[in-house]
């Protein structure tokens, strides 16, 4: 087991253990797993560690093709998961108030949350014209469908609906050209989020920042196209074009953050 820690930052070990559980339970005890929703590091984790057992399959599943968070199902490989049940529900959210319009992915997290849940309960937010459909385990639904009553003080009505019922919407990415000195982690984000570089330093050394769903703790990583950068408390954006050298040698990027 000790190799398997070599491929994973050090923070991520409480959650190889669990995932090393699951598939050992699957491959010498038959036990199926059904997990909570996932993030793409976490299903990256789980499937590399699945691949190691030639006795175990999974299955992810986050309610649609698209789906950033997904939960997984860990099974004997004689099983067959497709026909397995995922537990997935959509809690839609309405009102006929004309500021719901102005409700974002935040928001509505922030309410959810708020009634005791935790976010890995939660599966991806579609923010709609009409209000938000949210993905949540179907063992929750009913709680939440009870509980929640108000999203950022307007007073909103809940349902739930089966899973076929999902209507997706598409993350908007608000587009911003820089010119930097470099790709740096450090150099894009603090453009990105209008921090100084002396600033945005401090939160990845402490941990605070992730690279496509991994924690990053080296502000001089060099950053590529389609690499996600989260920041705690700050926002998140992805890397859309580095269009070449300006005149001076420094570096034209477009990013797009996440709103």
């Amino acid at each position: 087991m000790s190799d398997i820690y070599n491929h994973f930052h050090p923070d991520e070990r409480p959650f190889v253990d669990r995932a090393w559980e699951w598939v050992t339970n699957a491959g010498e005890y038959h036990e199926a797993k059904l997990t909570d929703f996932l993030d793409p590091r976490q299903a990256f984790i789980v499937q590399t560690l699945v691949n190691r057992h030639p006795d175990v399959a999974v299955r992810f599943d986050g309610g649609y093709p698209e789906a950033e968070r997904r939960r997984a199902f860990i099974a004997p490989d004689y099983r067959h998961l497709e026909s397995e049940k995922m537990g997935l529900a959509v809690l839609s959210v309405t009102s006929g108030d004309q500021k719901f319009i102005e409700l974002d992915h935040g928001d509505y997290m922030g309410s959810i949350l708020g009634l005791g849940m935790k976010r890995d309960k939660i599966g991806d937010i579609h923010v709609l014209p009409s209000g938000c459909h949210c993905i949540v385990e179907e063992e929750i639904s009913n709680y939440i469908n009870i509980q929640l009553r108000q999203v950022h003080r307007i007073q909103v009505q809940t349902e739930i609906f089966p899973i076929e019922s999902l209507q997706t919407s598409t993350s908007r990415l608000e587009e911003m050209n820089l010119t930097v000195a470099s790709l740096r982690l450090d150099g894009i984000a603090s453009d990105a989020f209008r921090i100084s570089r002396t600033k945005i330093v401090v939160p990845i050394k402490a941990g605070r920042c992730r690279v496509n769903w991994k924690v990053e703790e080296d502000p001089s990583k060099p950053l590529k196209v389609g690499d996600v950068v989260s920041m705690q408390g700050l926002g998140r954006f992805k890397v859309l074009e580095i269009d070449g050298i300006t005149k001076k040698g420094r570096n034209r990027v477009k990013i797009g953050k996440f709103v």
